[in-house]
């Protein structure tokens, strides 16, 4: 499994450990990620998710996972995400209709 968040695609990225005798060593910054469950409303379920903090804070920020995959363009979203908001898009229709009728 890689080291990227799945909806903000933010990963490794590489630098230098400098000495105090200025040496320079290549090191890896990694994000800090977290498997969480989010609750979807609109999909009745919990979704799996490995995201940065950064990511776990924005979606609280606007309103869960189906609210925040709803306002985002796909061209924001990495594929994984685009998935999941397909599947968003067709539960939400399904519930529309049924309500409808």
């Amino acid at each position: 499994m890689s080291r990227r968040c799945e909806i903000t695609d933010k990963g490794v990225l590489t630098g230098n450990n400098v000495s105090h005798a200025n040496n320079k060593s290549r090191r890896r910054f990694l994000p800090n990620l977290q498997d969480v469950s989010l609750l979807s409303d609109i999909l009745g379920q919990s979704v799996r998710m490995r995201l940065c903090t950064g990511a776990m804070r924005t979606v609280e920020h606007n309103g869960g996972i189906d609210a925040f995959l709803l306002t985002t363009p796909n061209r924001d979203l990495p594929e994984s995400a685009q998935a999941l908001k397909r599947r968003i898009i067709r539960a939400k229709a399904k519930q529309d209709a049924t309500q409808a009728a």
